[in-house]
Parts: C-alpha cells; sequence; structure tokens
C-alpha cells in the first residue's frame, strides 16, 4: 500500500478500533489519568514495531502458508488475554497510587496482537524500496491513536468517579479483553 493517503485513512481504521490493547489503554487513562497512563505509548509502539518487524520481513511468507500457525497464534493470544481479563477482573478495589496497567502488559497485548499481522502484511510496504518511512508515518500516527484512547479513559474514569463507580472501571476493561479473548479462540470455529 504506497498511496498515502489511502495508508493514513487505513492506518487510522485499524489502530482506532476497540481493541485489547486500545482497552487497557483506556482502563490505564480512567483509573490513573492521563497523564500517568503516558508510559503504556512507548511500550504499545514496542510491541507493534516489533511485531510488525518480524512478521513482515522474516515470518510473513511461513504464517501465510500455515494455517496451523495461524490458529496456534490465535491460541495464544487468546489464552494471554484470558490471563489479563482475569487478573483486571482480580484487581479489587482501585489503587490510584498504582497503575492497574503496566507497560509490560500492553508492550506483551501489543506484540500479540492480530492487528500486527495486517499491519505487516497487508499495510506496511515491505515489497517497497523504501519501506522504512512508512513504518515511522505509522509510527506516529499510533501515537495519536494511542493518546487519543488514553484521553478517552481519562474523562470516562472522572465521570466514573464523579458517579461513585470509579471501581467498575478495571471490571469494564476486564470484561471488553475477555470478550476479546473469546473472539479470538472461538471465531475461527464458528466459520
Amino acid at each position: 500500500m504506497q498511496d498515502p493517503v489511502l495508508f493514513a485513512l487505513t492506518v487510522l481504521l485499524i489502530l482506532g478500533t476497540p481493541g485489547p490493547t486500545n482497552t487497557l489503554l483506556a482502563t490505564a487513562g480512567a483509573t490513573v489519568g492521563f497523564r500517568r497512563a503516558l508510559p503504556l505509548v512507548p511500550a504499545e509502539a514496542a510491541g507493534y514495531l516489533i511485531a510488525i518487524l518480524v512478521i513482515g520481513l522474516a515470518l510473513g511468507p511461513a504464517i501465510a502458508g500455515l494455517p496451523a500457525v495461524a490458529a496456534g497464534l490465535r491460541l495464544a493470544v487468546g489464552g494471554y488475554l484470558s490471563w489479563l481479563a482475569l487478573k483486571l477482573w482480580r484487581r479489587g478495589p482501585v489503587d490510584l497510587s498504582a497503575m492497574p496497567v503496566t507497560p509490560r502488559q500492553v508492550f506483551v497485548t501489543t506484540l500479540l496482537n492480530p492487528k500486527a499481522l495486517v499491519f505487516a502484511l497487508g499495510v506496511i510496504p515491505f515489497g517497497a524500496a523504501r519501506w522504512w518511512p512508512w513504518l515511522l508515518a505509522f509510527l506516529v500516527m499510533l501515537a495519536g491513536v494511542a493518546l487519543g484512547w488514553i484521553a478517552l479513559g481519562s474523562v470516562l474514569g472522572r465521570a466514573a468517579g464523579e458517579a461513585g463507580r470509579a471501581g467498575l472501571v478495571p471490571r469494564i476493561g476486564a470484561a471488553a479483553v475477555g470478550a476479546f479473548a473469546l473472539v479470538l479462540v472461538i471465531g475461527p470455529l464458528l466459520r
């Protein structure tokens, strides 16, 4: 994909779609506020960067030719997201002195995010002589979208706190992450 407008629209649409990483960003913004959740943005960028480079430059042909590998990846991601959802759910009352979502969790979730496959195999033009400017543009857009999810979470968290429902925030995030895990694991079985 080497049309700049189509590239930007595709990247923004995919990154803006709710998913496990965006749910974690919004949950962090809702529980600890915008500024304290900012360290999660580089964690997301690192996760996508590593996944996209490894898939796009090394594993792409192998994954495309072996459906069992893709199914195994879906199960692994679904298992990890289930564990993460359970951890968020069991967290209990919100402690604003501690992050409910860590940079490591965002990094691993993003590293395993199926969106990375789409970016690596269909959006970043690895076949082009100069693919790295596209990857840099992707990272700039990623930062903007991540900040948007954190800001959204911050606004919703503030509203929940004012309504006396701040304790629901991690549970809602856990339910959303758990739903993504179910879709990853059960989705292919329903086809």
